[in-house]
This record gives structure tokens, C-alpha cells and sequence, in this order.
């Protein structure tokens, strides 16, 4: 038995890690306490975790105010359109066209799913109709107004045409620039050389230019586009101030209304630095003074305040680079 109990306390003092009951009460109490006070700590926040959760809050809360100003502005639009008679119905949706975008129609398909009446159901079901129809209308007469613009682009490039059907650059005859030119100032009067006009010529330039294997097309469209300008900037002359001609106005009109193949020898010989009068820095502040009132006159981001303002800065460009060259400095 005492070999017993001595194998009993010889084990528990060797291998039990609390070698006496006490100690092996306190221990465990104390890791008792430190799990309790590990449970009940809380998470350490920083301000740097503070703010990230702010944030996230923010961007939410912000992604559904403005999905809920959406449906709000798209059932104003809905609850007007159904209100209107046929004349209203027609013009509000020519005024909103770029509002019935698949946003509109989902809002339109769950007012719809979601009335009490059967009735109510019938009304939004025809008023989609009736929109989708105005809608489609709208579209095609866009497509006949890309179309005309399209007749009139081939009318002015009609007499640079060769029999051949396509444009050689330059001109096998010497009048074909001229004659395109006469066309140009007589379409620009009827009012058809409009935005529909400028974004025909864009979007062919940009072809032509990708395609790379009609330079003869790329030069004549290029040629319009500069034609156009020049006569639109001469409509309205800024030269004469009461009495009083303003010289650097008047030159620059000048240069306006001159083909771009003669701009060189104006430049040269109406600038001081060569055998003018008018200093180079007279001639910028008339053409920074023109390009503002371009700006002013036109839309913002039309093609025609693009056109016109890309013009004036080509003179601009070549007024530098005359003036470098007369005082021999490298390009």
C-alpha cells in the first residue's frame, strides 16, 4: 500500500502539470479568468477601421439614394405620361427620348405587374404601347435625318467625283474644288449643312482614316470641313469698329477667308516679321478673342463649335510656325 500511495505521489508530482491540489485550483481559476476577460474584450477599433466602416456606410446609404431618386424622377415621367392626351403624349416623348432606357421600361413592366384593378393593368399595357410606338417613330425619323445628311455630303462631293467614282487628290480638274466649293455656300444657306451635316463628315473622316487606302477621299472631306469653316466665320466681320477698321482684325478675316494652300504667303507678308505690318502677338490676341466668341455662339460639344474652333487654332498653328521659321529657329 505505501508503494501504492508513493507510485500515486510520485506520478502526480512528475507528471501532473499542478503538483498540489491548491495551486492546481489557482492555475486553473486564473485561466478561467483570463478566457472570461478574452470573451468580454472587445475588438480593438482604430480610427482607420472607423472610418472604413463609415465609409462603407456612406457609399451604401449613397447607391440607394440615388436608386431611390431614380425611381422617383422615372415615376413622375410615368405618372405624366399618363395623364397626357395624344398631342401631349407624343411631344413629351420627343423631349424625353433619351429617358426610355431600360431602367423605364422595368419600372413601367413592375407598376404594371403590381395594379389591383384590371382595368389599371389595361392602361399602363396601352400607355407602353403607345410610348414604344412614338419611340420607334422617333428612331426612324433619326435614321432618315442620317440618311439625307448622307445625300447631301455626296451632292457636295459631287463634282470632285471622276468617272471612276472616286475622288483622286488633287483635283484632275482645276474647277472641281471651286464648283464643290459653290455648293457648299448654297447648301450652308438652305440650312443643310447642320449638325447631322458635320457628324456625317466626321464619321467618314474617321473611316476613311482607319481604312487608310483613300487619301484622295480622306484630303476632300478634310477639304470640307475647312470650306465650311471659312465660310461660316466670314458671315460676321469684327474689322470695323464704328469708324475705325481694326487692322488685326481685318487681317485675320484675311487668312479666314482664304484657301489653307494660301495661308503661307499672307502669313509672310502681312506679318511684321516678314513684310507686314501686323505683329505676331496682335495676331494671336484676335484669334484667341475669335475662338471665344466661338465658344460663347455655339454649343458646347457640337460639332460645329469643334469644327470652327479647330480652324482658328490650325491658323494659329501655322502663324507659329511662319514666325519660327523667319527667325530661323528649328521646328
Amino acid at each position: 500500500m505505501r508503494i501504492h500511495a508513493f507510485c500515486v505521489s510520485a506520478f502526480a508530482s512528475t507528471f501532473s502539470p499542478f503538483p498540489n491540489p491548491k495551486g492546481a485550483l489557482l492555475q486553473d481559476w486564473k485561466l478561467r479568468k483570463h478566457a472570461l476577460s478574452l470573451r468580454l474584450t472587445p475588438f480593438p477599433w482604430n480610427s482607420s477601421c472607423r472610418n472604413r466602416r463609415r465609409t462603407f456606410i456612406c457609399a451604401a446609404n449613397q447607391e440607394a439614394e440615388d436608386a431611390f431618386k431614380k425611381t422617383v424622377e422615372i415615376d413622375r415621367l410615368i405618372d405624366t405620361l399618363r395623364e397626357a392626351n395624344p398631342r401631349e403624349l407624343q411631344q413629351l416623348v420627343v423631349e424625353n427620348i433619351l429617358a426610355f432606357n431600360p431602367s423605364f421600361w422595368v419600372r413601367l413592366a413592375a407598376r404594371t405587374d403590381t395594379c389591383k384593378s384590371e382595368d389599371d393593368k389595361k392602361d399602363y399595357e396601352e400607355l407602353a404601347a403607345s410610348v414604344m410606338s412614338l419611340v420607334d417613330c422617333v428612331v426612324h425619323k433619326t435614321n432618315e435625318k442620317i440618311e439625307s445628311s448622307t445625300d447631301v455630303l455626296k451632292g457636295v462631293l459631287k463634282p470632285v467625283i471622276d468617272e471612276e467614282g472616286e475622288i483622286p487628290w488633287p483635283p484632275r480638274d482645276p474647277h472641281a474644288v471651286t464648283l464643290m466649293e459653290k455648293e457648299i455656300s448654297q447648301r450652308e444657306q438652305e440650312g443643310q449643312l447642320d449638325e447631322g451635316f458635320l457628324a456625317e463628315v466626321n464619321a467618314q473622316l474617321r473611316q476613311a482614316k482607319e481604312d487608310g487606302d483613300k487619301p484622295g477621299l480622306e484630303a476632300m472631306l478634310q477639304k470640307v470641313l475647312q470650306l465650311y469653316a471659312s465660310k461660316v466665320l466670314s458671315k460676321r466681320s469684327y474689322a470695323i469698329k464704328g469708324k475705325e477698321v481694326l487692322k488685326d482684325e481685318q487681317f485675320l478675316e484675311t487668312i479666314i477667308q482664304a484657301p489653307e494652300q494660301e495661308w503661307n504667303n499672307i502669313l509672310i507678308n502681312g506679318l511684321t516679321i516678314g513684310a507686314g505690318n501686323i505683329s505676331a502677338e496682335e495676331l494671336f490676341a484676335v484669334l484667341k478673342k475669335r475662338i471665344e466668341r466661338v465658344l460663347i455662339r455655339t454649343e458646347g460639344g457640337s460639332y460645329r463649335q469643334r469644327i470652327l474652333t479647330e480652324y482658328l487654332r490650325g491658323i494659329e498653328k501655322r502663324t507659329e510656325e511662319i514666325v519660327q521659321a523667319l527667325q530661323g529657329k528649328p521646328q
